[in-house]
């Protein structure tokens, strides 16, 4: 198998920033932020959550993204998926579907069961009715959550809405696969199982994006790293040298 660097950009971060804007008072209603805006009473900052960002992703790569809480990783993530808009600089996506994990429970609903939220989630990611009936039970054996399918997600712990999340996600081979923190939350065989499947699409040539604490896996998994910093880049490259660079600053 040829190394990622043979192919062409999956994902390109080109020169990306983006700004929060935080409001320091609450408001009760549109009307009172209305008014306290003409009276110029309307305090807010900004908060850049990333800077400058200049990133290629290459097709079949496994790309890790690390940093310590706030450092802008999720936040990248979501400019990829297209759930934010960068307010400088432009990202572009190659290839579909796009297939995000970005937090327990997205694109699900509580008082729906889980076989219900399969249809749900699904339809979300761009398939069809007949596409879920052909795939359904698949999906079911792949979340080991056949006995309990009929229950309302409600009643389910956050390790068997991850399980169903990441069956529905990846039972499409996506183009791209974006990972946020979720496969740190369940038992460590389906864990496993995961990062299986997650090897099986970059053999299969697909694109996959995780954010993850845990280094380790970034190091077992990963072609190439990033190392965010409060969303400045720090390091870029080889996942051992990345992964040291950062447990450095950390340490210091």
């Amino acid at each position: 198998m040829l190394e990622p660097a043979a192919f062409p950009e999956a994902v390109r971060i080109d020169n990306v920033s983006f700004r929060y804007r935080h409001h320091h008072e609450r408001f009760t209603s549109l009307k009172e932020y209305a008014i306290r805006r003409i009276q110029g009473r309307v305090r807010r900052s900004d908060v850049w959550a990333l800077r400058d960002v200049d990133v290629a992703v290459r097709q079949g790569e496994v790309f890790g993204i690390v940093g310590a809480n706030g450092a802008g990783k999720s936040t990248l993530l979501r400019l990829i998926a297209g759930v934010l808009r960068p307010t400088r600089g432009r990202v572009v996506v190659h290839g579909w579907p796009v297939s995000p994990l970005l937090e327990i429970g997205a694109g699900f609903h509580p008082d729906l069961s889980g076989r219900e939220n399969v249809y749900l989630n699904a339809t979300l990611l761009g398939h069809t009715k007949r596409d879920v009936d052909e795939r359904l039970d698949s999906i079911v054996d792949f979340a080991e959550l056949g006995d309990v399918m009929d229950e309302p997600l409600r009643t389910y712990s956050s390790g068997m809405i991850v399980r169903l999340g990441f069956s529905v996600a990846t039972e499409w081979e996506p183009k791209v696969l974006l990972v946020d923190e979720v496969l740190a939350v369940g038992d460590e065989a389906f864990q496993k199982k995961c990062w299986a499947r997650i090897q099986g699409f970059r053999q299969q040539l697909a694109t996959v994006v995780l954010v993850s604490h845990q280094l380790s896996y970034v190091l077992a998994t990963c072609s190439r790293a990033v190392w965010l910093d409060r969303g400045v880049v720090r390091a870029l490259g080889e996942p051992n040298a990345v992964v040291n660079a950062y447990r450095d600053a950390a340490a210091g």
